[in-house]
């Protein structure tokens, strides 16, 4: 990306939107149930301010970066819910500001560094414009969360084009997770944005194609809900068994969502 602004910009806006729906929830709101199993609307809140912080070091002090890696390498089955824990346990107020003060900090810090610089991660080494389209991602993906459980209907916008990126280039990555060789031939995934313009990528003559609603795609790769239960179409059997291994962030396999209808 030759001038990575626009996606610093689309973060600021994405994490505003979401801290919008939350700045006046009440204490019960805050203890709301989410989707994820176990975790509340805290949690999603207290989640995003710990990676950001996490991403902060990894692009202003590596070595205390490593040291937060060498601590989850320790548990690496549950320190994203520890730190999710720890941070729902303060009082909502004190939650808020932390994830504010720890989001700015993070955007001044990526507008801020050397052009080319790659910064360390929990998965391959990101660029800050990289580091940016994973923390909409997550900020996106948890608020839909946050919003489930508030009982409010976020309506998709064109930022969403940072996630349908990462998605279609954690393709292979997906696959390696699961243990299961990469397709050999790219896909043409071919998708169509809230504004309604179509996001293309990948070779037109592809035989094997993924066309639909670019905010399904979105919430297919950050496992925000089953395939069943959304209106895509994989043609060629590696597209189509991506649609069941479809992810974005690091890790281990995730658990995914079960499906609300059932399945075509």
């Amino acid at each position: 990306m030759s001038d990575p602004t626009p996606v610093f910009d689309d973060l600021r806006e994405e994490s505003e939107e979401l801290d919008r729906l939350v700045a006046e929830s009440t204490p019960e709101q805050w203890a709301l149930a989410t989707p994820a199993p176990g975790w509340s609307v805290a949690h999603q809140i207290a989640h995003l301010a710990w990676t950001d912080h996490s991403a902060l070091l990894a692009v202003t002090d590596v070595e205390a970066f490593h040291s937060v890696v060498e601590k989850a390498l320790v548990s690496p089955g549950s320190f994203v819910d520890e730190g999710a824990e720890e941070g729902a346990a303060l009082p909502s107020a004190e939650l808020l500001a932390r994830w504010r003060e720890g989001r700015a900090a993070l955007d001044q810090a990526l507008r801020e560094a050397p052009k080319g610089a790659k910064f360390p991660w929990y998965g391959p080494p990101m660029s800050a414009a990289s580091m940016a389209t994973a923390r909409l991602m997550e900020t996106w993906a948890h608020g839909l969360d946050v919003a489930d459980a508030l009982g409010v209907v976020r309506t998709p916008t064109d930022r969403l084009r940072h996630v349908v990126w990462i998605g279609v280039r954690t393709r292979d990555f997906a696959f390696g997770v699961h243990g299961l060789p990469a397709p050999q031939d790219d896909f043409r995934v071919e998708l169509v944005a809230p504004s309604q313009e179509v996001w293309a990528f990948g070779p037109e003559d592809a035989a094997q194609r993924v066309t639909g609603p670019a905010v399904d795609f979105c919430l297919l790769v950050t496992q925000r809900a089953h395939r069943s239960d959304l209106a895509l179409r994989a043609e060629g059997p590696d597209a189509d068994r991506w649609f069941d291994i479809a992810q974005v962030f690091a890790g281990p396999p995730g658990e995914g969502r079960a499906p609300k209808r059932a399945a075509r």
